[in-house]
């Protein structure tokens, strides 16, 4: 299999694009740089919680976006770049402790918009939430 990825980086420089924002706040780290995949993963504690003891719908949706628009930016050229303009997500099963593993595949990737499946899974590899981003590029 061919990679998809335009762009050589590392997971130490793709962790080193997230920090002093949102991505580093809540402690999304990316783990896996594959051929066609990135995984990341996210802790499930106070910092994703909502006020039930659950993790957050919300801190899924940004773990999603998050990988879905690094994984775009990848997968163009030099002087392009990605914006989000959809994403959507289906929550399945709730995690309360732990962390969460992303995966993001690519499901289209055209000259104009990319789109993204994002599956989310617990520490039982049980699928916990799936979103899909579409990102129109730019440039």
């Amino acid at each position: 299999m061919t990679a998809i990825w335009k762009r050589a980086i590392t997971l130490e420089a793709l962790n080193a694009m997230g920090e002093n924002s949102l991505v580093a706040h809540i402690g999304i780290k990316f783990t896996v740089i594959g051929d066609d995949y990135l995984e990341a993963t996210m802790p499930v504690d106070a910092r994703t919680h909502q006020p039930f003891g659950l993790l957050h719908g919300g801190a899924s949706v940004v773990l999603a976006e998050s990988m879905g628009s690094v994984a775009g930016y990848l997968c163009v050229d030099e002087g392009h770049s990605v914006v989000g303009i959809e994403v959507n997500a289906s929550h399945h099963r709730s995690v309360s402790s732990g962390e969460v593993r992303g995966i993001c595949r690519p499901l289209h990737l055209g000259r104009r918009n990319q789109s993204w499946q994002i599956e989310i899974r617990n520490g039982r590899d049980q699928l916990c939430c799936s979103a899909r981003l579409t990102v129109a590029v730019l440039g």
